[in-house]
């Protein structure tokens, strides 16, 4: 048995348990990791602790039903612990064959067994969630779910915006007057411990959550869903609130999101093809109206051995000798697969909004459209401007996936919320934009300064909940220039894990870069067997290391204004003694492009630099 009923003395150093009796201790299978809840607190309370070092609290428990009750839930008795595993194979994300086993304990919440919370503790982490048998008409409006973070404890977190763009700003950076936050939140506890707050597992009736502080109880974070959430069943179940947690590897390397959310429903995905895809918009806004544009971009496709191209916003009003169909016929022609933009209209439609609009709004367009977009040989879709995270909005972007499932057709989601383990249970789900990416080049200076250090936090942050579509690799500039340096951006496409990776930047530039880079980015993959963490820290640098086949592929980032020395673990990918290497580095004036022969002791970086290493015919070791 994992679960323990001990007994705590007053006074103990757990600083978010109060000090009473009959204790239970919820392990791990490792018990590395534990959740120490007090049954007698009222209401309920508990910490997590990794090796023995205190992590983070969780102050208050429940939910709460309109007009049904509001009080923070009791936890009465264990009611049942048995071991849970899962083991699957993803076709997108940071790993292809994941396994994870933990155990889950089922509390009583309500003294009849009719209100339970649901624990699950894995050695990388915590997941729980509340169920109950019967919401009596009466929908849940509020959560109550509290975690504390001790003084003294390091934090990334980002503002609040519907779509999720916004930079993750330490500790010594943010406002510590009322706010929300979006999830992620990372944090390091004085320990030196580390431990990442999200969600996963929003299915049909559920909005999404965030956090927020309300100015009386200093570093408590409160659970906020986004809007009621409706009864679609006999018993009604949250989503999981997720607590990855460790050493800063198992931060970056985990998969805990995608181990507590639904199997796909159906097994019928040899049809998806994630991919790297030439992209309109960054260099030419409304590029996508123009047929011999859209065809230029089509032809670096080919050029570089591209398996997609995306057609932005506005081409249904696409001119200048061709229409949509033109150029899907044209794309199809060079062997090229198309994507095409949509316009979600919940959250910008009507007068001035690009187009195409209201297809999608409803069952019957939706299939329509989609079934005319498989005719034509289109291959996916990009749908943006989302309104939020509200239970509506949650069921529609789930009725966007099925539909275009149905149909053949992968998605991807912009100006929407984050990935909450939707790549698992939808696996034409390729990506979600949620990022402050490289798009914003376009649209503010912000990104010049900040891009290399918000570039070395996001590895950390936004990326290790899932795919992220921040459109990265541009050499040339947009409207506002980027300072990073050309390695640092080819290193983008390997640090940042999307299935499907848009290369934002014009023909020309691509095409004017040595052959190898060429060759490198024709061959590059976007999904990948295994991810490790070679080196890093937030906002600092990333040293990170993915593998495809027998192949690893290592971007490195120096998110710094200054020089930089950085020592990668090298051991975490095999023996560098018996490997052939290339190296993409930052030469003084150019490319510095090499074979070394074997894997450098340290790799110094220039400024807002980069480098990229791939590694053939290395020894891998398993965990």
């Amino acid at each position: 048995m994992n679960c323990k009923i001990t007994t705590l003395v007053a006074f103990a150093v757990l600083p978010w348990v109060a000090s009473y009796a009959a204790t239970y201790r919820l392990g791990s299978p490792s018990s590395r990791l534990e959740v120490v809840i007090p049954s007698s607190s009222s209401p309920s309370s508990a910490a997590i602790r990794y090796d023995g070092s205190d992590i983070l609290g969780i102050t208050r428990f429940g939910v709460t039903r309109e007009g049904k009750d509001s009080a923070a839930w009791e936890i009465q008795s264990l009611m049942s612990e048995s071991p849970v595993k899962s083991d699957y194979v993803m076709l997108t994300g940071k790993r292809r064959h994941c396994s994870a086993q933990g155990m889950e304990y089922r509390l009583d919440c309500s003294g009849d067994g009719s209100r339970r919370l649901v624990m699950r503790v894995y050695d990388d982490g915590v997941a729980f969630r509340y169920e109950i048998d019967n919401l009596g008409g009466a929908a849940v409006d509020g959560e109550l779910t509290s975690y504390k973070i001790d003084d003294g404890t390091e934090r990334w977190l980002q503002n609040f915006k519907t779509d999720y763009e916004d930079f993750y700003l330490p500790s010594d950076k943010w406002d510590e007057s009322p706010s929300h936050y979006a999830y992620p939140l990372l944090l390091q506890a004085p320990g030196g411990k580390w431990a990442l707050i999200s969600e996963a597992n929003v299915l049909r009736g559920n909005s999404a959550s965030s956090l927020k502080t309300d100015g009386k109880r200093k570093n408590e974070y409160m659970v906020s869903p986004a809007g009621k959430m409706r009864d679609t069943s006999g018993t009604w179940t949250s989503p999981w609130r997720v607590v990855v947690a460790g050493d800063l590897s198992d931060i970056v390397e985990s998969t805990l999101i995608t181990d507590v959310s639904d199997q796909p429903a159906s097994d019928n995905t040899g049809w998806i093809k994630p991919g790297v895809v030439s992209w309109i918009y960054w260099a030419h806004n409304h590029g996508s109206k123009d047929y011999q544009i859209v065809r230029k971009y089509v032809d670096m496709a080919v050029e570089l051995g591209l398996p997609y191209v995306l057609i932005d916003w506005e081409w249904d009003v696409m001119g200048n000798g061709g229409t949509v169909e033109d150029a899907v016929r044209y794309a199809r022609s060079k062997n090229v697969k198309p994507l095409l933009w949509y316009n979600s209209c919940t959250a910008w439609a009507g007068e001035n909004a690009p187009g195409p609009l209201y297809r999608l709004n409803t069952s019957e367009s939706r299939e329509k459209e989609f079934a005319w977009l498989e005719s034509l040989g289109v291959a996916g879709i990009k749908i943006d401007f989302f309104s939020g995270d509200t239970a509506e909005t949650m069921d529609y972007c789930i009725d966007l996936l099925e539909s275009a499932a149905r149909h053949r057709l992968l998605v991807n989601f912009h100006g929407a919320t984050i990935p909450r383990g939707w790549q698992r249970t939808y696996p034409n789900f390729m990506s979600a934009e949620a990022v402050y990416g490289a798009e914003w080049y376009n649209n503010k200076d912000v990104l010049t300064a900040r891009a290399a250090s918000h570039n070395a936090t996001l590895p950390f942050t936004r990326n290790v909940i899932g795919p992220m579509d921040y459109t990265p690799c541009t050499f040339s500039d947009s409207q506002h220039p980027h300072i990073t340096t050309d390695a640092h951006e080819l290193a983008l496409t390997v640090v940042f894990e999307s299935a499907l990776q848009h290369l934002a930047d014009r023909p020309e530039s691509y095409l004017a870069q040595p052959r190898e880079v060429k060759a490198f980015l024709g061959g590059l993959p976007s999904v990948w067997d295994d991810t490790r963490l070679l080196s890093g820290y937030p906002g600092n640098h990333v040293a990170l290391a993915r593998r495809c086949g027998d192949r690893w592929y290592v971007g490195i980032l120096n998110g710094t204004d200054g020089e930089l020395t950085v020592n990668p673990d090298w051991t975490k990918i095999g023996d560098s003694g018996e490997c052939r290497v290339r190296m993409f580095a930052d030469g003084k004036s150019d490319w510095n492009i090499t074979e070394p022969g074997a894997l450098p002791a340290s790799v110094v970086l220039r400024p807002r630099g980069g480098a990229v290493f791939v590694v053939d015919n290395i020894e891998n070791i398993e965990k």
